[in-house]
């Protein structure tokens, strides 16, 4: 039985080192990191799947940005420990926190990943939207939270500014 709650401050060390096992390790160095720099996770979106013994199975974390002069989430990093992929967790980790997010005062998600992957949960193809490079455009994706969430909304993503509310 896999559990899913809010990563706590404590449960830190275990999903970096989760993320190590599961990315490659010049991880730190892709874009998408540099917008995580110095900026806090939505800790009431961002959590942790641990089986019956405690064990970390899997993490999901968000991150605030700015699309041009609008805020997003980054979803990002999402990972399964993997010895325990195939068993449905990263689609739990990412439809209950989406579910989440969709009920909190955000209106869009980014993020950078396979289409065929996320297209499942509703992401699509961002135009106009341009993150840091090196990004393949491609893979670009965003999902509105609300009715036209990301209709108008274009431009660079760049780094949080200001305090971050759920």
């Amino acid at each position: 039985m896999i559990t899913i709650a809010p990563e706590m401050p404590e449960d830190s060390w275990e999903v970096e080192a989760l993320y190590d096992l599961c990315f490659a390790p010049g991880r730190t160095a892709l874009s998408s990191y540099r917008l995580r720099d110095d900026v806090a996770p939505v800790r009431a979106l961002s959590q942790v799947a641990r089986d019956s013994d405690g064990i970390l199975a899997g993490a999901i974390r968000f991150w605030p940005v700015h699309v041009g002069d609008r805020d997003a989430l980054l979803l990002g990093p999402v990972a399964v420990h993997p010895t325990r992929q195939g068993e449905g967790i990263g689609a739990s980790l990412i439809r209950d926190s989406l579910w989440k997010a969709e009920h909190s005062h955000w209106q869009r998600v980014i993020l950078v990943g396979d289409a065929p992957y996320y297209r499942r949960f509703g992401f699509e193809r961002l135009e106009g939207v341009v993150m840091p490079p090196p990004t393949n455009l491609e893979r670009v994706l965003g999902l509105s939270l609300s009715e036209a969430g990301w209709h108008g909304v274009q431009g660079p993503v760049t780094r949080w500014h200001g305090a971050v509310q759920g």
